[in-house]
């Protein structure tokens, strides 16, 4: 065809066109097509504008607005987040009738009305050809688009030639429809085919003349699922190349890649990674496939006849297998993965900052960059996440490309290369290091783990790598494996455990790659932990070719602990030594960190999207590593994956069992039962002394009673009252012993767990025997009529009774032994939610690889809801012990709870303030709202929120969404005595000379990168002076304040400052397996807290707990009936210290854990009577056998127990006579003196 003659003037008509797209992954694309432009349009200006840089960069966003105002043809595409979306939306509002075609496509729907191209518009209800479009796509289920991506692409590529002969409105629905053809196979000919169709079409004004210079060309097209050529001309093709018969090769990775960026020539991170497996002799399968879901290509590119011909996948994109940022498909993510069943690695191509922006940051990933590419891809079950490229600002010429991070991209090929190495290999072949913790240090806690029988699961481990064909030298028993590790030939060395090999100073000198930093900190090697001044001390045994070994300190020398929650700090020498010994000497191919939890995630370095500068990726490197950590614990087990590379193997939490009443508890309820069933006859006399028993009983017991009352017949009342304080203890749900991998539970565990699963899912008092028997039986009928006679509502019968026959198989069978060898045989372990394994049974079966909540979801629809019922019960607690309602509250959130729990403590939080959050038209969180006043219906309540560091790291979007609801109600015009969140910032701003966003901060953690309070170290050292310590400890570290923007400044004066208007302290307890005295983290935040409030107000404030672990709606008590309550069904209560005791030393290790941190409760915020220490120092201590007992299986924790009791008497919290604190001292030297291997017949 010959084109008509145009004058030249008409082909220098000046035309703006203007891409405002997530991203600049085609703007070198984009550049080029520019080029070829001018060659026929001399005035096109063809600019683009990436969104991901507008809140790094305000003039990036003020160009793209000025840009818009004066642009012709204006296309917009990928826009789903709300900043972006709110960002551009005047703008194109604006200019949407004034310039010649604006096109939206693949936006939200606040986005797509903007589309303007001709007669055809987006703002109405969708009629004609685009309700046909929906109609053909499917009904979107969650979500969720109803047609797969091979089948919207062949029905977008059939519309326009349906549409084709149909005149009107229709052609410029085809040539919407064009326009996406063009932008989905944007390669550098596409895209100058674009913009020369949509000039050709829609030019108009004076620019109109322009319609017969441009061109309308077809798009051309490419292979939507295809594979990805490094070298040669064809870069994009449907076949992979042919394998040459005589390469040999090690193995073959797939690779999943961005279509978008291949079709752009965007590839030079795609080929650094390719060329990196390669040169580890690694068969590389570059695929991808268009429309966000990769499963076409899996398919077709890495699977043969149902079986998987890869080793391993690593995905290139940052998004889910099955969907892209607007929504994602983990069912189907998850089932495709498994089919596969090879490890999967999900990393990371920087797309909102800079590579040089990440490389400073202590931050790593930005909040929204570890949602999308980090937290939704570990749905789907990936691991490994690391940042492998960017766009590098200090590259002129290639400052809108991708540029491989070169260190990283080695660091993941390495890593992929010793996964296929693992699982090529023969298993008698394979060496196995497991690594068993220490923390505290000497404190009786060498191979301790949470809710774990450590020894007894490492003994099943063994036995099960060796009966898989692991070489093992099974030690005879699990004594002996134990006496093997923590005795062996100790003594020899003088150290705490058995010493398997020695590292020279000389030799640690010259390999340790980060001498100077560790001896900056630690002083000249080989420093003083785990060494004889002449060598460090590797601690463990060898069992063939599995290696057990002890994690060494984390640094307490001179300051407990403080490594763990320091940010730029170094590791101990031997820290670092015991890990690089594990890689280059033992040469492991696979370490396995046992159990919950470990110190290196912990190590200083960025939150997610760790450098080579970070500790944690120095010192695992590219080491497997596996870890077995606990169900219930998604938020810690998630900082294991992303810091140190994990796939975590979930182990169950103990059997739940009810405490029940024992010595003189019984006695007490005998007497009452007495009172309640007296004869109506009985004398006066006879009733005045059994209500004088009962009361006295009642004092032996240490229960709180009115006075005994003049008259018999007044007396109900406080007798009914100390029965139902005996029904709270004996209902108690409390964990009987500790999990047993490889174990399996009693008849009667698993029924009273599961009874407490129905229990919490809305049975009363359900009987575990008769609901055992039909489960057993497998008695669908007889179960749904047990469940309606303990009156769960007829409409959750059916959920329930399934949920419950899912449970019982599931804690009947063993899964974790089977998932540890197929992990180690590299095999992919599936994805499951973790949390309370009484409210969440679907975390059953354990032997899977645990991850969090989707955090856009985060909080629930129904954690808002429950979280503002809980608000108010907390609310009228206060109001019924102090007669007024609290105006401000200071408020502890923690990351695991949120996770567990769907973010009913961040609804709490924001039911308080007198707000909601914010979701956008995909159902993401996008913010927070303020609720008016009218409909609130009481005054706002000023909420001072502390973080932990995990809550901060994994929750960056909610951290945010707090600290907007808190700007918005100090910026809301209402009267002061509505809004004490107003008055309060108005006053200090007005004080400190503020402006109003810095007044209003009220979300406070640790500066970036540490973690903790070290209330809890303070204590646990002993050395301190006085309580005001704590104060000033628990604000220096919490004091930095995290604004709506996600910045974090140092704001300690303010923290004191709101502190002092806190009317009361509050933390959630959400699980049964965790008491505040259990672990030290309650005392350390929301005891350090306290203890804060007290000195900037200079008087106590209550401290409540609203236990939430059992079924119904959840109880508020205070601090001291907690801590007394927890004393009571667990501490002193003999079905749980008997249970404890069943392990051996691990047991004694928590009788004197939960000692510590009941003391911690004393030192930060009171809130423990006298008797509680009394009680303990007769059952454990003063008490001859028992004192022995506690000594013979774990001589260091029965010795710690014992001068605990002293340092509380010492410390004056529990008025102990001389008589008995001889008793203590003499009993706590005879422990010394076991301790010391001195006996008393020897000692005479």
């Amino acid at each position: 065809m010959t084109r008509k003659h145009t004058l030249a003037a008409d082909a220098a008509t000046p035309i703006n066109v203007v891409l405002v797209t997530l991203d600049n992954h085609v703007n070198g694309a984009i550049t080029r097509a520019e080029k070829r432009l001018v060659c026929d349009l001399p005035a096109v200006n063809f600019k683009s504008f990436a969104a991901t840089e507008w809140e790094a960069d305000a003039s990036a966003l003020k160009h793209c607005k000025d840009a818009i105002a004066s642009g012709d043809i204006i296309i917009v595409t990928m826009l789903f987040m709300e900043p972006h979306i709110k960002a551009i939306s005047d703008a194109l509002a604006a200019r949407r009738d004034s310039c010649d075609a604006m096109v939206c496509c693949m936006s939200a729907p606040e986005i797509m009305q903007f589309t303007r191209m001709g007669r055809f518009t987006m703002d109405g209800e969708p009629s004609g050809p685009v309700a046909l479009l929906k109609r053909l796509r499917g009904a979107p289920k969650d979500g969720k688009p109803g047609a797969s991506g091979e089948r919207q692409l062949a029905m977008l590529r059939r519309l326009p030639r349906i549409l084709r002969f149909i005149p009107g409105t229709a052609q410029d629905v085809r040539a919407y429809f064009l326009t996406l053809q063009y932008w989905l196979a944007g390669s550098e000919d596409n895209l100058t085919r674009l913009v020369s169709f949509l000039i050709h079409r829609y030019a108009a004004g004076p620019r109109e003349v322009l319609r017969k210079v441009a061109r309308e060309e077809p798009p051309i097209e490419y292979p939507d699922v295809g594979v990805y050529h490094v070298d040669g001309r064809q870069r994009i093709s449907d076949t992979v190349a042919p394998v040459d018969d005589a390469a040999e090769t090690q193995g073959t990775v797939g690779l999943l890649l961005m279509r978008s960026y291949a079709l752009a020539g965007n590839t030079r991170h795609y080929d650094a990674v390719i060329r990196a497996i390669e040169a580890r002799g690694l068969r590389v399968i570059p695929a991808f496939a268009s429309g966000l879901d990769a499963r076409p290509a899996v398919k077709r590119f890495f699977m043969s006849e149902g079986e998987s011909i890869v080793d391993a996948v690593i995905s290139l994109t940052g998004f889910s297998l099955v969907g892209g940022p607007a929504y994602n498909d983990t069912d189907a993510a998850q089932e495709m993965l498994a089919q596969l069943n090879v490890p999967y690695l999900a990393v990371q191509a920087l797309e909102f900052q800079s590579i040089n922006q990440w490389r400073e940051s202590p931050m790593g990933l930005m909040p929204v960059e570890a949602t999308i590419m980090v937290a939704i891809p570990e749905l789907d079950g990936a691991t490994g996440p690391m940042v492998f490229s960017g766009r590098d600002r200090e590259d002129p010429k290639r400052s809108f490309d991708m540029s491989p991070e070169t260190e990283r991209i080695d660091r993941l090929a390495s890593r992929v290369s010793k996964l296929v190495a693992l699982r090529r290999k023969q298993r008698s072949e394979r060496k196995i290091a497991i690594t068993l913790f220490n923390f505290p240090p000497n404190s009786g806690a060498m191979g301790t783990a949470a809710h774990l029988s450590v020894f007894e699961s490492l003994y099943n481990s063994l036995k099960a790598l060796s009966r898989a064909g692991y070489d093992v030298e099974l030690p005879e028993s699990v004594e002996a494996l134990r006496d093997s590790l923590l005795k062996g030939n100790a003594e020899l060395y003088g150290a705490e455990a058995n010493v398997h090999a020695t590292i020279s100073v000389d030799d640690h000198v010259a390999r340790e790659p980060y001498l100077e930093e560790i001896e900056k900190q630690w002083g000249p090697a080989p420093g003083k932990h785990w060494t004889d001044g002449r060598r460090l001390f590797v601690l463990g045994q060898s069992f063939g070719n599995v290696f057990v070994g002890v994690q060494p300190a984390m640094g307490y020398e001179g300051d407990p602990m403080r490594l763990l929650f320091e940010g730029g700090l170094a590791p101990t020498h031997v820290f670092s030594a015991y890990y690089r010994w594990l890689r280059e000497d033992y040469a492991a191919d696979a370490v396995l960190h046992f159990g919950t939890h470990g110190a290196l995630e912990f190590m200083p370095g960025k939150q997610v999207g760790l450098s080579s500068k970070c500790w944690p990726d120095r010192l695992i490197a590219d080491l497997p590593n596996f870890y077995l950590y606990a169900a219930n614990n998604p938020s810690e087990g998630l900082i294991a994956k992303r810091r140190s590379a994990a796939t975590l193997i979930s182990y169950l939490t103990p059997p739940v069992t009810k405490a029940d009443l024992h010595k003189e508890f019984q006695e007490l309820r005998s007497m009452i039962d007495l009172w309640r069933g007296r004869e109506p006859g009985a004398t006066e006399t006879h009733l005045q002394q059994l209500l004088e028993a009962i009361s006295a009983q009642a004092d032996r017991c240490e229960l709180v009673h009115d006075p005994l009352e003049a008259s018999a017949l007044d007396a109900d009342l406080w007798i009914s009252k100390l029965r139902s304080q005996l029904d709270e203890i004996e209902q108690s749900l409390i964990p009987f012993g500790m999990h047993v991998i490889g174990g399996s539970l009693l008849a009667s565990e698993r029924a009273e767990t599961i009874a407490a699963i129905a229990e919490a899912g809305g049975a009363h008092e359900i009987d575990p025997a008769r609901l055992d028997g039909y489960l057993q039986s497998n008695d669908l009928g007889g179960l749904k009529g047990l469940l309606a006679e303990h009156q769960v509502p007829s409409d959750d019968i059916d959920e329930l009774a399934n949920r419950l026959l899912t449970a019982s198989e599931n804690l009947g069978t063993e899964h974790e032994l089977p998932a540890l060898i197929s992990a180690l045989d590299g095999h992919f372990i599936s994805p499951v939610s973790g949390g309370d394994l009484i409210r969440n049974p679907e975390s059953l079966p354990t032997g899977r690889n645990i991850h969090g909540f989707d955090p856009f979801r985060l909080p629930s629809a129904f954690a808002v809801i429950e979280g503002r019922r809980q608000a108010e019960q907390l609310t009228q607690r206060h109001f019924e012990d102090a007669g007024v309602m609290p105006t401000s509250i200071a408020l502890v959130l923690w990351g695991t709870d949120n996770l567990k729990s769907e973010g009913i403590a961040i609804g709490q939080a924001l039911a308080l303030i007198g707000a909601r959050p914010r979701f956008d038209s995909y159902g993401r969180l996008s913010g927070a709202e303020l609720i008016d006043l009218e409909e609130l219906g009481r005054p706002r309540v000023d909420v001072v929120v502390t973080l932990s560091g995990i809550f901060r790291d994994l929750l960056p979007m909610q951290t945010r969404l707090l600290a907007e609801a808190a700007y918005l109600a100090a910026e809301a015009d209402e009267p002061l005595d509505l809004n004490p969140i107003r008055r309060n910032a108005l006053a200090y701003q007005a004080a400190n000379n503020c402006d109003l966003e810095t007044a209003a901060l009220r979300v406070f953690s640790n500066s970036e990168g540490a973690y903790g309070s070290n209330v809890n170290l303070l204590v646990d050292s002993g050395r301190w002076d006085d309580e005001s310590q704590f104060a000033d400890t628990y604000t220096n570290r919490k004091g930095f304040a995290y604004g709506r923007s996600g910045a974090v400044s140092q704001q300690t004066e303010l923290l004191n400052d709101v502190l002092g208007n806190v009317d009361l302290a509050y933390q959630n307890l959400d699980s049964v397996e965790l008491g505040i005295t259990t672990v030290d983290h309650y005392f350390d935040t929301l005891g350090g807290i306290s203890s804060a409030v007290q000195r900037a107000k200079g008087n106590t404030v209550p401290v409540y707990i609203a236990d939430h672990t059992g079924g119904g709606d959840g109880k508020v008590r205070t601090l001291d009936e907690q801590v007394a309550l927890e004393t009571r069904t667990r501490l002193l209560n003999p079905k749980w210290y008997e249970s404890m005791l069943d392990h051996g030393y691990e047991g004694v290790r928590q009788i004197e854990a939960h000692l510590t941190n009941t003391m911690g409760w004393s030192a930060t915020a009171g809130g423990v009577a006298p008797w509680v220490y009394k009680q303990v120092s007769e059952t454990f201590i003063l008490d001859e056998d028992m004192r022995r007992r506690l000594a013979e299986l774990n001589p260091v924790a029965a010795s710690r127990v014992a001068n605990r009791l002293i340092e509380a008497q010492e410390r004056d919290y529990w008025g102990a006579d001389e008589e008995q604190l001889e008793a203590l001292r003499r009993a706590g030297e005879d422990l010394e003196d076991l301790l010391e291997g001195i006996t008393g017949e020897v000692a005479a």
